[in-house]
């Protein structure tokens, strides 16, 4: 079993910063891509930034320059950063993993639970 655990959400007002972080744990053998998504009510699920095994990362256009994928490899974990928020930020930010569970397992996708983050004043 493999579960990814994400904390870090909240509200913060306009300009403001929150960090994410999401842990994978459970039975893994190698975690490969993560990402955060986000879904705001009513609109379809989005990738927000991406980082590789190699730490090569994307964005999406609207938090270039605001926003800051990392991960810590030793602790299968990956982080946003998530500076100068604005309200249009506001959603339901998913942890995304490609994790292999054992040397001759497939990879699979897997999802966090989510966690608000709420930006208002």
């Amino acid at each position: 079993q493999v579960q990814l655990l994400e904390s870090g959400g909240g509200s913060v007002q306009p300009g403001g910063s929150l960090r994410l972080s999401c842990t994978a744990s459970g039975s893994i053998y190698n975690i490969y891509d993560m990402s955060w998504y986000r879904q705001a009510p009513g609109k379809e699920r989005v990738l927000v930034a991406g980082i590789s095994t190699g730490s090569s990362t994307n964005y999406l256009d609207s938090v270039k320059g605001r926003f800051t994928i990392s991960r810590d490899n030793a602790k299968n974990t990956v982080y946003l950063q998530m500076n100068s928020l604005k309200p249009e930020d506001t959603a339901v930010y998913y942890c995304n993993a490609l994790i292999r569970r054992g040397s001759w397992d497939p990879s699979n996708y897997y999802w966090g639970q989510g966690t608000q983050v709420t930006v208002s004043s």
